[in-house]
């Protein structure tokens, strides 16, 4: 622990549940807490190197997970307001960060007395007495070391570390870019401009325009706002503009244009694979992976492609019809699809957004998640207040049988200093190494804010997505910090998410938390079995658009990095014969997933084979007759949810199911056996 500091980052925590003192937090506290933290975890680490006693897992694995400790519990809050409430100030601290992190990551992962003491370990192993856990731990950290680049040396090692500051500043320069486009576009909406929409669309616009000081009604780049705007205003010329201001972030030219910035990133993870030894990035980066090889990735998404393309080649022509059958003539264009993808939607399912979110309050949506976790794992939650670092934000302690589990906190509305989509972090991780640490956890979305808040059910899927995350890391339980909660290979840790989001669709539940927001009664039977029956509505939609994205991802990694990745982004779409009114679901200037970072870089395929597992993993309980079947709500817990990343996803995922499971559950989920 630091010493005495009136710096409120460095200084003990002693409020409720150790949180951070987010009210006495001032953003001119965070660089000198930057500064403390590297120079605590540099001495510790070179006492670690250093050490003149034989290497033990103790003087070295057990003091590395703790070498860092000041400057992971800055850097846990630091990062967090980064991107949920950011200010110029944060934003150029990230930027002077960015840097600074990297040569320290590569001061340590290229350390050779480090990686000489961690390798005399690895190779006495088995004379250790190691148990399962502490052997997994050391085979995850000499992994890493040579991973990033510990064996290299000379001007190999120079430039990999170049290589990595570059990338991180290249990195955080993208999602700014984003975030400065996101926050920089709106457009004002006359009276006749509301014609057609919701009150609930009205709503949320009015209070966009709040939000930014205005009066009136604005339509802004939040996907809580301008994709219902899409779906509902009969004002094509308007659907037009919003269509092509949502697609053109960070290809608008100018200082936030990202297109140069992609191709640097492309190049450099190249250069960075094959200082490594390896033929590409994707290769490099699928190794630890559960698909381990871009063929394996391809031959899914592929797998998926042809029926879904299928079925929305067919869904385009009807659509085109019903535009052409209202008097506008020629081709069905991207800033249609939605209108009158939900006006067929009415047509066929009698099923009106409109009419349906009053039922979904963002509250009736949270305690049904809440709900759920405590039906399955006997989990309970108390709201707390307690200061957070948005008024927006709330939090809940998380509970079973008396003992503290975690703090959830949870931030749902968009604001312009708020990155777009949603994600779950923790200010702080689960661990056992050092004395019991127990989680604090956040969802943050970008829901429109609303008296109420009311929901799209896409809204209260992700809503449960990210809740699925959550429960991953509150329900955490190892020692060991590298494999606590959601540390495990990117294309399982969508599972628990995924899987989280069936329960929503379980009628139970929606017929006791689906109530109207101001009369509350309960959301009418035949509206609910309206809502389950149209499930696999727009799969072909939703299915094309994102496997588009993944293959463009894996194309961009898998051979030699593209000198124009708009030209290969082009030229990929091409040769899959992509619709022409289905555009990627995030085009590359925007595509924060591959680019803000290596998290889904050769890695956006995870979501779907993360879906192959979920389906299967839902129809295990399906099979006992009990979707909440306690004996195997246990299982989930302990081979997964609990478990981190302590073993390989395949072998916990076997664990709990007996097998590992095909694509056919995934097409039946979506809808698309009869068009494969």
């Amino acid at each position: 622990m630091t010493a005495m500091t009136d710096n409120p980052l460095l200084a003990p925590w002693t409020g409720a549940f150790d949180l951070p003192p987010f009210a006495a937090i001032t953003d001119a506290d965070f660089a000198p807490a930057f500064d403390t933290g590297l120079a605590e975890a540099r001495a510790r680490i070179a006492q670690i190197a250093g050490d003149p006693e034989t290497p033990t897992f103790a003087n070295t694995i057990a003091a590395l997970e703790l070498a860092e400790a000041t400057l992971d519990r800055v850097a846990g809050v630091f990062y967090n307001l980064a991107g949920a409430d950011s200010t110029d100030a944060r934003e150029a601290l990230q930027r002077d960060l960015a840097p600074k992190m990297s040569v320290f990551s590569s001061e340590v992962t290229m350390n050779r007395e480090l990686f000489g003491r961690i390798e005399d370990l690895w190779q006495r192993r088995d004379t250790l007495g190691l148990n399962a856990e502490e052997s997994r731990v050391l085979d995850l950290y000499r992994r890493m070391f040579i991973r990033a680049g510990a064996q290299l040396q000379g001007e190999a090692a120079t430039r990999m570390a170049a290589v990595k500051q570059r990338l991180a500043v290249l990195s955080t320069r993208f999602s700014q870019n984003v975030l400065a486009d996101e926050r920089g576009w709106s457009m004002p909406l006359a009276e006749a401009d509301l014609e057609g929409l919701p009150d609930f669309v009205i709503a949320s616009a009015r209070a966009a325009a709040e939000e930014r000081g205005q009066s009136g009604h604005v339509l802004t780049l939040n996907r809580s706002l301008i994709v219902p705007f899409l779906q509902f205003s009969p004002r094509r010329d308007l659907r037009e503009v919003a269509f092509a201001a949502w697609g053109a972030r960070g290809a608008t030219g100018g200082e936030t244009d990202n297109r140069a910035v992609a191709a640097e990133i492309l190049a450099l993870r190249e250069e960075r694979a094959k200082l490594l030894g390896y033929d590409s990035f994707a290769a490099y980066k699928l190794e630890p992976e559960m698909a381990k090889t871009p063929a394996a990735v391809r031959g899914l998404l592929m797998q998926v492609w042809t029926p879904a393309r299928a079925r929305a080649e067919a869904d385009a022509a009807i659509l085109e019809g019903m535009m052409h059958e209202g008097g506008i003539n020629g081709t069905l264009e991207p800033w249609d699809w939605r209108y009158y993808s939900e006006r067929r939607r009415r047509a066929e399912h009698d099923l009106d957004e409109a009419a349906l979110k009053p039922y979904l309050s963002l509250d009736a949506m949270i305690g049904a998640q809440f709900d759920v976790a405590s039906r399955l794992f006997g989990l309970e939650f108390r709201a707390l207040d307690t200061p957070l670092y948005h008024p927006d934000a709330r939090a809940w302690e998380v509970t079973r049988d008396g003992r503290h589990m975690a703090v959830f906190i949870g931030d749902y509305f968009a604001r312009g200093s708020k990155r777009s989509g949603a994600w779950c972090s923790s200010f702080r991780s689960q661990r056992k190494l050092g004395g019991e640490v127990r989680p604090v956890v956040v969802n943050v979305c970008n829901f429109a804010k609303g008296d109420p808040a009311l929901l799209s059910y896409d809204d209260a899927r992700t809503l449960f997505h990210e809740f699925g995350h959550a429960l991953h890391q509150m329900l955490s339980d190892v020692t060991y910090p590298l494999i606590s909660g959601t540390s495990v290979a990117r294309d399982f840790v969508e599972l628990p998410s995924q899987l989280y989001e069936h329960w929503l669709e379980v009628p139970e539940v929606l017929q006791k938390h689906a109530r109207h927001w101001h009369t509350g009664a309960p959301m009418p039977q035949d509206m609910l079995d309206r809502l389950l029956a149209a499930s696999t509505y727009g799969q072909g939609f939703a299915t094309v658009e994102y496997v588009a994205s993944a293959l463009v991802d894996l194309a961009f990694h898998e051979g030699a990095a593209p000198a124009d990745p708009m030209e290969m982004q082009g030229r990929v779409l091409e040769g899959l014969g992509l619709p022409h009114a289905i555009k990627m679901r995030h085009a590359t200037p925007h595509f924060t997933h591959v680019f803000s970072g290596d998290g889904y870089s050769s890695g956006y395929y995870s979501y779907m084979w993360s879906e192959v597992m979920d389906a299967d993993a839902f129809a295990a309980f399906e099979e006992t007759g009990d979707v909440f079947d306690p004996e195997t709500a246990a299982k989930l817990e302990k081979f997964i949810l609990s478990a981190g990343g302590s073993q390989e996803a395949e072998a916990l995922y076997t664990a709990f199911r007996g097998r590992l499971p095909g694509v056919e559950a995934l097409l039946k989920g979506r809808g698309l056996l009869d068009a494969a």
